[in-house]
């Protein structure tokens, strides 16, 4: 029988590092749902007061990323930091929001983003020497959303579909910069989202797209391709951005001699 209890994640910014800390350690017990209460941006007495009323009308567990003393002392305490600082014997300054800050490592996180909504889906292909790394795959299999969280490691990522039929833009061939990596996937699956894409758009299926033997072909085709240049090959099947994504920088980081 599946357990549930009300988990309460209290940020003082937007409450991404709390939700992340929360599925990662709920999907470590069995049998266990959490129904989480986000309360975000929680910097003030008031706001303190109101997570408060909440976890008195929904008792249960708390995780927090509060920085403010006040607020910090005020809702919970803070275990994460202190044992750190307790080993590192190092002085605490509580800086709320502070991994916010606008330093340059958010400023390439943005310039990456930037470069991606330049160079998505084939677009300016003869301008990719800047990239670090190019996805190509065919439809669907998941290099829009890919590059989108490889840019948000500060990582520029550019993509270029295969089409069935159409040959690769030729600039392709005179980059040496970037860094190509191949996308697959199993047909059946990506049958299914290509249906699952054109049930949304309330369009109807055009034989090719979703034809299970065409898809295996185009795949085939791709993976030929891909061959052909020596480019590594990620199967993006059942994979989850993330796990795709740190993948591909594993791959780029050992080919490039800096793995971690």
């Amino acid at each position: 029988m599946t357990k549930t209890f009300h988990l309460h994640l209290v940020s003082d910014a937007s409450g991404e590092i709390s939700e992340l800390l929360a599925r990662a350690v709920v999907a470590q017990l069995e049998d266990v749902k959490a129904e989480r209460h986000l309360w975000n941006m929680v910097r003030e007495r008031v706001q303190v007061d109101e997570v408060l009323a909440g976890l008195a009308k929904n008792p249960g567990f708390v995780f927090h990323t509060v920085a403010e003393t006040e607020v910090r002392h005020l809702a919970i305490l803070e275990p994460f930091v202190s044992a750190l600082a307790r080993h590192l014997d190092a002085k605490i300054c509580y800086r709320p929001a502070a991994r916010h800050v606008r330093d340059a490592d958010y400023f390439k996180r943005i310039e990456a983003m930037r470069f991606i909504l330049r160079h998505d889906d084939g677009q300016s292909a003869d301008d990719l020497d800047d990239a670090e790394i190019v996805l190509v795959g065919v439809s669907r299999t998941s290099k829009t959303p890919t590059c989108i969280y490889l840019a948000n490691r500060g990582i520029k990522t550019a993509n270029i579909p295969v089409v069935p039929g159409c040959p690769l833009p030729i600039s392709l061939t005179k980059v040496r910069k970037p860094f190509f990596v191949g996308l697959t996937m199993e047909p059946m699956m990506l049958v299914r989202i290509r249906r699952e894409r054109l049930d949304m758009l309330k369009q109807t299926y055009p034989t090719d797209y979703t034809d299970i033997k065409a898809v295996s072909r185009e795949l085939t085709e791709a993976r030929r391709l891909f061959a052909s240049h020596g480019w590594p090959v990620v199967d993006v099947t059942h994979k989850p951005i993330e796990e795709t994504a740190a993948t591909i920088l594993q791959i780029y980081e050992r080919s490039a001699g800096t793995g971690r």
